[in-house]
């Protein structure tokens, strides 16, 4: 009998320990990322077989060495250290709305540190495998050491060189947060993010974006915006309630984000570098537009 018994409570645990199981499972499936905040964002655009991001060819190095600089929506904060890493800036902030993400900017941080601590190779850049990484994403973190020897002066990549002097990130709702006081930026990325913000907030929210990336600028000081298309809103759109119906009520289409900016944020000149970007995955063969202020 008590056998019986035990085999019962047996069965029961088993029938409730796969329940929890298929509740985990479906959690997982039904996870969904209103602001494009996805885990391993940079594992699918980039892949496993991609030294650097493709953006990074067609970047100049006079918008970021020297300067200080600011990646609104870095996710898990690959192309700030690279960019950091590549280019020598003299500061460049990463901001999420996210917090996970921003742990895992740092974590990635800290990788590439601790092994170039373990080398103890100066100036070398060779491929780091983020592997099982905080953010499920296998990519490289820095491009080959020819290029960087190329493109970069020795001290910036030095043993030296401490990165966390350099890099940081911070979680930041950044269009409805303040202006920080006194802190103005010479160059500012904003990639892939306009799409999550203009559903998220509609118009108002894209243009207070626009604004406030235009009074964070120095005078002379280089917006670097990748805008997604038209069409790609259609596939998200119905994350929540507040994209749906945001989405229903846009006016300012993409396409005419280059005249709000010149005609009435303020920007002096456009250059579109869109044509010399090569070697982007299927579906991430967006614009690339330097305005300057």
């Amino acid at each position: 009998m008590a056998a019986s018994e035990n085999e019962k409570e047996k069965k029961i645990e088993q029938h409730d320990h796969h329940q929890d199981e298929q509740q985990h499972r479906n959690k997982k499936r039904k996870q969904v990322f209103p602001y494009g905040n996805y885990r391993a964002y940079y594992g699918y655009r980039l892949g496993q077989d991609t030294e650097e991001d493709p953006r990074l060819k067609v970047f100049k190095k006079e918008w970021f060495e020297g300067k200080d600089c600011l990646d609104i929506g870095c996710n898990a904060g690959i192309i700030t250290i690279q960019i950091a890493k590549k280019f020598c800036c003299r500061s460049i902030l990463g901001v999420d709305i996210d917090p996970d993400r921003v742990q895992d900017a740092y974590w990635h941080l800290q990788k590439l540190m601790r092994m170039k601590k373990a080398k103890k190779i100066p100036g070398n850049a060779s491929k780091l495998k983020v592997g099982e990484s905080a953010n499920g994403s296998d990519c490289s973190i820095e491009g080959s050491s020819n290029e960087e020897t190329k493109d970069s002066p020795r001290n910036c990549s030095s043993e030296e060189t401490d990165l966390f002097d350099i890099v940081s990130f911070r979680n930041e709702d950044f269009v409805n947060s303040r202006d920080p006081p006194n802190k103005h930026y010479d160059t500012i990325l904003c990639l892939s993010v306009t799409k999550w913000i203009h559903l998220n907030w509609g118009d108002d929210g894209l243009l207070t974006l626009f604004s406030k990336i235009w009074r964070l600028l120095r005078p002379g000081g280089i917006l670097v915006l990748e805008p997604q298309p038209w069409k790609s809103y259609d596939k998200n759109h119905k994350v929540s309630e507040a994209t749906r119906t945001n989405y229903q009520n846009i006016i300012f289409h993409p396409q005419l984000f280059q005249d709000i900016l010149l005609d009435k944020i303020g920007f002096r000149t456009v250059e579109d570098i869109t044509s010399s970007v090569s070697g982007s995955k299927s579906g991430f063969n967006r614009p690339i537009l330097v305005f300057q202020k």
